[in-house]
């Protein structure tokens, strides 16, 4: 899936990524990277709001397996079962959220339980990016459910 794809995927799926104006810089089967202006995600600081950092944060997390999962031809529902936010400095321009696959050999054990159960847990971490530096880290727990078969 190439970035243009991802984000218009992104942008008609998920309205809240076109409102956060959210647009995709990579989409690999190893790291999907979005960006996020800082006008439509301010705060009364001046800074990103939180729940949008955290929210490109889940999203870049989520479109990493969207993206692996699609590679492999396996339709899912997927969803965030629980997330960890920390955040380091405050981000007051564009900033990033990167999400980097899983090692190896939980993702082979992902996709085992997936093919086998119809449902699958795995997590992955995302890293908010701002002028260099390392503004914040997701880690989250993401569900991968096997598509209801057509009635």
């Amino acid at each position: 899936m190439s970035p243009a794809e991802l984000e218009t995927y992104l942008h008609a799926h998920i309205p809240l990524s076109r409102a956060m104006q959210v647009s995709v810089v990579q989409a690999a089967p190893e790291a999907v990277v979005l960006s996020a202006p800082l006008a439509p995600n301010i705060n009364h600081r001046d800074t990103v709001f939180g729940g949008s950092a955290s929210a490109v944060a889940i999203l870049a997390a989520w479109s990493l397996l969207h993206t692996r999962l699609s590679a492999e031809g396996l339709a899912s529902r997927l969803v965030i079962q629980r997330n960890t936010m920390s955040y380091e400095q405050p981000i007051a321009g564009r900033f990033t959220a990167t999400a980097t696959a899983p090692d190896a050999e939980a993702w082979q054990q992902f996709l085992r339980m997936f093919r086998r159960k119809g449902k699958a847990r795995i997590t992955v971490v995302s890293v908010l990016h701002f002028a260099g530096e390392v503004a914040g880290c997701l880690e989250g727990e993401f569900v991968a459910l096997g598509m209801d078969p057509p009635s």
